[in-house]
């Protein structure tokens, strides 16, 4: 019997941008286009969901896009309208790139909740889906699942940590 054919690796780059709140972890494609951002100290997650959403990923030392990184900086210096310039892609389920491209869409200094986003994807019994979506976000920050918050307006879940949740929302203006 021959042997099928294996799929190539997806192969990105891999980028380290110090940050007030740690060290985000920067991948981007051979386009420039970020494909993930989570913390040094989530790594182990990060290549998690870099394999769940592509396959096997080899990920090689090479600096993101000046602008990339730029933008980033800036944003972490106070410039929050910096993060809707970074070219983003993302690979995932129908749904959950319905619940990322929907995260986008919230404005810096704002939050939602779960149930929130879940109505304005039409899918208002979705909340828990919604949920998992976004614990699956591969973009950090950029894609901003910490505006996400519960139905009391209680901090919940935050793959890089609720300190980090906590830092963001306050950066941005939020009062938590």
């Amino acid at each position: 019997m021959p042997a099928r054919p294996t799929k190539s690796p997806a192969s990105f780059g891999l980028d380290r941008l110090a940050t007030p709140i740690g060290i985000a972890l920067l991948v981007t494609d051979a386009a420039g286009t970020l494909r993930a951002l989570d913390w040094a100290d989530y790594e182990h997650r990060m290549r998690e969901l870099l394999r769940l959403h592509y396959g096997v990923v080899e990920l090689r030392d090479q600096p993101a896009p000046a602008a990339m990184r730029t933008a980033l900086s800036d944003y972490f210096d106070g410039d929050l309208g910096q993060l809707s310039g970074i070219a983003w892609r993302i690979a995932g389920t129908p749904f959950q790139q319905k619940v990322w491209n929907a995260l986008a869409q919230i404005p810096a200094g704002t939050t939602m909740s779960y149930g929130a986003l879940a109505a304005r994807i039409d899918m208002p019994k979705a909340i828990r889906a919604v949920g998992h979506a976004n614990g699956s976000n591969p973009i950090s920050v950029v894609l901003p699942c910490h505006r996400l918050i519960g139905a009391d307006g209680s901090l919940v879940k935050y793959g890089g940590g609720l300190e980090r949740k906590r830092w963001l929302l306050r950066h941005e203006g939020v009062a938590v």
